[in-house]
Protein backbone atom coordinates (compact mmCIF):
# COMPACT_ATOMS: atom_id res chain seq x y z
CA UNK A 1 0.00 0.00 0.00
CA UNK A 2 0.94 3.78 -1.02
CA UNK A 3 1.52 5.94 2.28
CA UNK A 4 0.14 8.89 2.04
CA UNK A 5 0.72 11.14 -0.84
CA UNK A 6 -0.64 14.13 -0.33
CA UNK A 7 -1.46 16.86 2.91
CA UNK A 8 -4.35 16.56 4.85
CA UNK A 9 -5.92 19.43 6.89
CA UNK A 10 -9.01 18.49 8.65
CA UNK A 11 -11.40 20.07 11.66
CA UNK A 12 -14.84 18.85 13.32
CA UNK A 13 -17.41 21.02 14.98
CA UNK A 14 -18.64 18.79 17.94
CA UNK A 15 -22.35 19.86 20.19
CA UNK A 16 -22.74 18.75 23.53
CA UNK A 17 -26.02 18.87 25.44
CA UNK A 18 -26.64 18.72 28.72
CA UNK A 19 -23.67 16.48 29.17
CA UNK A 20 -20.14 16.31 30.58
CA UNK A 21 -17.59 16.12 27.33
CA UNK A 22 -14.57 15.63 29.57
CA UNK A 23 -14.19 15.58 33.10
CA UNK A 24 -11.52 17.07 34.51
CA UNK A 25 -10.00 14.63 37.36
CA UNK A 26 -8.27 17.35 39.90
CA UNK A 27 -11.28 19.47 39.51
CA UNK A 28 -14.01 16.81 40.79
CA UNK A 29 -14.86 15.90 37.36
CA UNK A 30 -16.26 19.11 36.59
CA UNK A 31 -16.50 19.75 32.93
CA UNK A 32 -12.88 20.59 31.54
CA UNK A 33 -12.40 24.98 31.21
CA UNK A 34 -9.42 27.17 30.38
CA UNK A 35 -8.51 30.34 32.36
CA UNK A 36 -10.90 32.35 30.23
CA UNK A 37 -13.91 30.03 30.95
CA UNK A 38 -14.03 28.23 27.24
CA UNK A 39 -14.60 24.51 27.53
CA UNK A 40 -12.10 22.14 26.23
CA UNK A 41 -11.80 18.57 25.30
CA UNK A 42 -8.46 17.57 25.41
CA UNK A 43 -6.51 15.93 22.82
CA UNK A 44 -6.03 12.74 24.69
CA UNK A 45 -9.50 12.80 24.98
CA UNK A 46 -10.45 12.84 21.60
CA UNK A 47 -7.81 10.39 20.52
CA UNK A 48 -8.86 7.87 22.84
CA UNK A 49 -12.40 8.17 21.25
CA UNK A 50 -10.64 7.39 17.55
CA UNK A 51 -8.69 4.60 18.70
CA UNK A 52 -12.03 3.00 20.57
CA UNK A 53 -14.24 3.59 17.25
CA UNK A 54 -11.49 2.18 14.78
CA UNK A 55 -11.34 -0.08 17.35
CA UNK A 56 -15.14 -1.69 16.79
CA UNK A 57 -14.48 -1.63 13.14
CA UNK A 58 -14.77 -5.05 11.33
CA UNK A 59 -14.64 -6.74 8.02
CA UNK A 60 -16.72 -8.96 6.15
CA UNK A 61 -15.67 -12.23 7.40
CA UNK A 62 -16.54 -9.89 11.23
CA UNK A 63 -12.74 -9.77 12.48
CA UNK A 64 -11.50 -6.43 13.62
CA UNK A 65 -9.95 -4.81 10.46
CA UNK A 66 -7.37 -2.74 12.79
CA UNK A 67 -4.93 -3.42 15.56
CA UNK A 68 -4.58 -1.06 18.46
CA UNK A 69 -1.61 -0.72 20.44
CA UNK A 70 -3.10 1.60 23.36
CA UNK A 71 -6.33 -0.14 24.09
CA UNK A 72 -8.33 1.10 27.52
CA UNK A 73 -8.94 -1.57 29.64
CA UNK A 74 -12.39 -1.68 29.57
CA UNK A 75 -12.56 -2.02 26.23
CA UNK A 76 -9.10 -4.25 25.64
CA UNK A 77 -10.07 -6.86 22.79
CA UNK A 78 -6.87 -9.45 24.20
CA UNK A 79 -5.37 -10.75 27.47
CA UNK A 80 -2.40 -7.84 27.46
CA UNK A 81 -2.19 -6.72 31.10
CA UNK A 82 0.13 -3.57 30.50
CA UNK A 83 1.31 -1.75 27.31
CA UNK A 84 4.52 -3.93 27.63
CA UNK A 85 3.00 -6.84 27.55
CA UNK A 86 0.67 -6.36 24.78
CA UNK A 87 4.23 -5.52 23.35
CA UNK A 88 6.03 -8.64 24.22
CA UNK A 89 3.25 -11.02 22.93
CA UNK A 90 2.63 -9.41 19.40
CA UNK A 91 6.16 -8.82 18.66
CA UNK A 92 8.26 -11.44 20.82
CA UNK A 93 11.59 -10.15 20.71
CA UNK A 94 11.07 -8.20 17.03
CA UNK A 95 10.26 -4.86 18.86
CA UNK A 96 11.25 -1.61 16.27
CA UNK A 97 10.34 0.90 14.58
CA UNK A 98 9.09 -0.76 11.95
CA UNK A 99 7.38 -3.92 13.04
CA UNK A 100 5.86 -1.73 15.93
CA UNK A 101 4.43 1.04 13.24
CA UNK A 102 3.45 -2.07 10.76
CA UNK A 103 1.59 -3.95 13.95
CA UNK A 104 -0.42 -1.34 14.88
CA UNK A 105 -2.83 1.72 13.89
CA UNK A 106 -2.04 3.77 16.13
CA UNK A 107 1.66 3.93 16.98
CA UNK A 108 1.93 4.42 12.73
CA UNK A 109 -0.54 7.31 13.09
CA UNK A 110 -0.08 9.13 16.37
CA UNK A 111 3.01 7.73 17.02
CA UNK A 112 3.98 6.16 20.70
CA UNK A 113 7.34 5.94 23.16
CA UNK A 114 8.10 2.48 23.67
CA UNK A 115 9.97 2.63 26.98
CA UNK A 116 10.36 -0.58 29.02
CA UNK A 117 12.30 -2.09 31.75
CA UNK A 118 14.20 -5.18 30.67
CA UNK A 119 12.18 -8.18 31.72
CA UNK A 120 15.34 -9.88 33.56
CA UNK A 121 17.49 -8.84 36.96
CA UNK A 122 19.78 -6.00 36.81
CA UNK A 123 23.27 -6.67 36.79
CA UNK A 124 25.00 -6.26 40.11
CA UNK A 125 28.44 -4.33 40.20
CA UNK A 126 31.38 -6.60 39.20
CA UNK A 127 29.49 -9.08 36.94
CA UNK A 128 30.21 -7.09 33.67
CA UNK A 129 33.99 -5.92 32.95
CA UNK A 130 32.66 -2.99 32.01
CA UNK A 131 31.76 -1.67 35.28
CA UNK A 132 29.79 1.55 33.89
CA UNK A 133 27.28 -0.55 32.92
CA UNK A 134 26.33 -2.21 36.11
CA UNK A 135 23.21 -1.89 37.47
CA UNK A 136 21.85 -0.19 34.12
CA UNK A 137 18.62 -1.12 32.63
CA UNK A 138 19.12 -3.34 29.45
CA UNK A 139 15.16 -2.28 28.31
CA UNK A 140 14.23 -0.80 25.10
CA UNK A 141 13.64 2.84 24.36
CA UNK A 142 12.21 3.53 20.55
CA UNK A 143 10.43 6.63 19.87
CA UNK A 144 7.79 6.69 17.30
CA UNK A 145 7.11 10.37 16.01
CA UNK A 146 3.74 9.97 14.22
CA UNK A 147 2.05 12.00 10.95
CA UNK A 148 -1.10 12.40 12.24
CA UNK A 149 -1.71 15.74 14.53
CA UNK A 150 -5.31 16.67 16.44
CA UNK A 151 -5.61 19.22 18.86
CA UNK A 152 -7.92 20.03 22.07
CA UNK A 153 -11.18 21.20 21.11
CA UNK A 154 -12.57 24.44 22.68
CA UNK A 155 -15.88 25.77 22.71
CA UNK A 156 -16.84 28.97 20.67
CA UNK A 157 -18.27 30.46 23.72
CA UNK A 158 -17.78 30.31 27.50
CA UNK A 159 -19.27 27.62 29.33
CA UNK A 160 -21.29 27.55 32.46
CA UNK A 161 -20.97 24.48 34.27
CA UNK A 162 -24.35 23.06 36.32
CA UNK A 163 -23.84 20.89 39.06
CA UNK A 164 -26.24 18.91 40.94
CA UNK A 165 -26.25 16.55 44.06
CA UNK A 166 -27.28 13.10 44.11
CA UNK A 167 -27.74 10.27 46.42
CA UNK A 168 -27.37 6.47 45.61
CA UNK A 169 -30.23 4.45 47.54
CA UNK A 170 -27.88 1.88 49.58
CA UNK A 171 -24.72 2.05 50.81
CA UNK A 172 -21.53 0.86 48.88
CA UNK A 173 -20.53 -1.38 51.98
CA UNK A 174 -22.41 -2.61 55.55
CA UNK A 175 -22.24 0.25 58.10
CA UNK A 176 -21.94 -0.85 61.77
CA UNK A 177 -25.04 1.26 62.86
CA UNK A 178 -26.97 0.44 59.44
CA UNK A 179 -27.31 3.87 58.87
CA UNK A 180 -26.60 5.91 55.51
CA UNK A 181 -22.46 6.14 54.60
CA UNK A 182 -21.28 9.18 53.38
CA UNK A 183 -20.56 7.78 49.96
CA UNK A 184 -24.49 7.63 49.66
CA UNK A 185 -23.85 11.61 48.51
CA UNK A 186 -22.33 12.63 45.13
CA UNK A 187 -22.04 15.23 42.85
CA UNK A 188 -23.09 15.36 39.19
CA UNK A 189 -21.43 17.91 36.50
CA UNK A 190 -22.35 19.00 32.78
CA UNK A 191 -23.08 21.81 30.26
CA UNK A 192 -26.51 22.61 29.22
CA UNK A 193 -25.13 23.57 25.69
CA UNK A 194 -22.56 24.27 23.63
CA UNK A 195 -20.60 24.09 20.39
CA UNK A 196 -16.45 22.86 19.98
CA UNK A 197 -14.35 22.45 17.57
CA UNK A 198 -11.19 20.41 17.09
CA UNK A 199 -8.10 20.72 14.11
CA UNK A 200 -6.16 18.18 12.75
CA UNK A 201 -3.29 17.55 10.20
CA UNK A 202 -1.70 14.51 8.34
CA UNK A 203 1.84 15.01 7.13
CA UNK A 204 3.53 13.04 4.38
CA UNK A 205 6.62 13.22 5.40
CA UNK A 206 6.56 11.65 8.68
CA UNK A 207 3.70 8.80 7.27
CA UNK A 208 7.13 7.73 4.91
CA UNK A 209 8.97 7.05 7.96
CA UNK A 210 6.13 5.44 9.56
CA UNK A 211 4.18 3.68 6.82
CA UNK A 212 0.82 5.45 7.10
CA UNK A 213 -1.14 4.96 4.03
CA UNK A 214 -3.75 6.65 2.21
CA UNK A 215 -5.66 3.96 3.26
CA UNK A 216 -5.07 4.80 7.16
CA UNK A 217 -6.40 8.48 6.23
CA UNK A 218 -9.30 7.11 4.71
CA UNK A 219 -10.30 4.98 7.91
CA UNK A 220 -9.47 8.37 10.11
CA UNK A 221 -11.75 10.34 7.65
CA UNK A 222 -14.85 7.64 7.53
CA UNK A 223 -15.06 7.21 11.84
CA UNK A 224 -15.13 11.18 12.79
CA UNK A 225 -18.70 11.72 11.64
CA UNK A 226 -19.26 9.08 14.05
CA UNK A 227 -16.74 9.57 16.81
CA UNK A 228 -20.10 9.30 19.67
CA UNK A 229 -21.18 6.23 18.64
CA UNK A 230 -20.86 3.73 21.36
CA UNK A 231 -19.29 6.22 23.20
CA UNK A 232 -22.41 6.65 25.59
CA UNK A 233 -22.12 7.00 29.52
CA UNK A 234 -24.10 8.49 32.72
CA UNK A 235 -22.07 11.91 32.35
CA UNK A 236 -23.21 11.63 28.16
CA UNK A 237 -25.92 10.26 27.68
CA UNK A 238 -26.75 8.84 24.10
CA UNK A 239 -27.83 11.13 22.00
CA UNK A 240 -26.16 14.40 24.40
CA UNK A 241 -22.85 14.11 22.29
CA UNK A 242 -22.64 14.83 18.31
CA UNK A 243 -21.01 15.24 15.42
CA UNK A 244 -22.00 18.15 13.13
CA UNK A 245 -20.03 18.89 10.70
CA UNK A 246 -16.25 17.56 9.72
CA UNK A 247 -14.34 19.22 7.16
CA UNK A 248 -11.53 17.40 5.43
CA UNK A 249 -8.99 19.62 2.98
CA UNK A 250 -7.11 17.58 0.84
CA UNK A 251 -4.35 19.71 -0.31
CA UNK A 252 -3.77 17.42 -3.67
CA UNK A 253 0.30 17.59 -2.51
CA UNK A 254 2.91 16.38 -0.16
CA UNK A 255 3.94 19.87 0.67
CA UNK A 256 0.35 21.64 1.05
CA UNK A 257 -0.74 24.54 -1.09
CA UNK A 258 -1.37 26.65 2.14
CA UNK A 259 -0.30 25.82 6.23
CA UNK A 260 -2.25 24.14 8.37
CA UNK A 261 -2.41 27.30 10.50
CA UNK A 262 -3.95 29.49 7.46
CA UNK A 263 -6.22 26.77 6.68
CA UNK A 264 -7.86 25.90 10.20
CA UNK A 265 -8.13 30.01 10.41
CA UNK A 266 -10.35 29.81 7.30
CA UNK A 267 -12.81 27.79 8.91
CA UNK A 268 -15.17 30.41 10.99
CA UNK A 269 -17.75 28.48 13.62
CA UNK A 270 -20.61 30.64 15.08
CA UNK A 271 -22.23 29.90 18.76
CA UNK A 272 -25.16 28.20 16.97
CA UNK A 273 -22.94 25.29 14.75
CA UNK A 274 -23.09 27.24 11.57
CA UNK A 275 -19.91 28.26 9.84
CA UNK A 276 -18.55 30.35 7.37
CA UNK A 277 -15.53 29.15 5.08
CA UNK A 278 -12.77 31.63 3.46
CA UNK A 279 -11.69 31.17 0.24
CA UNK A 280 -8.17 29.62 0.32
CA UNK A 281 -6.27 29.22 -3.61
CA UNK A 282 -6.99 25.52 -4.64
CA UNK A 283 -8.39 24.41 -1.94
CA UNK A 284 -11.65 23.78 -1.05
CA UNK A 285 -12.59 21.38 1.37
CA UNK A 286 -14.84 18.08 1.77
CA UNK A 287 -17.97 18.74 3.85
CA UNK A 288 -19.01 15.89 5.25
CA UNK A 289 -22.38 15.78 7.96
CA UNK A 290 -22.08 14.33 11.38
CA UNK A 291 -23.84 10.32 12.02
Amino acid sequence: MTTLENKIDFAVILRATKANPNGDPLNGNRPRMDYDGYGEISDVCLKRKIRDRLMEAKDDQGNFKYSIFVQSDERKVDDAKSLKDRAEKALKENLTLESACKQWFDVRAFGQVFAFKSSGSKKKKGDDENEGDAGGDTGVSIPVRGPVTVRSAFSIEPIRPESIQITKSVNSETTADGKKSSDTMGMKHRIDKAIYVFYGSMNPQLAEKTGFTNEDSNAIKEILPKLFENDESSARPAGSMEVVRVFWWNHGCKAGKHSSANVHKSLKVNPDGTFEIEDLKGLTPEIIDGF
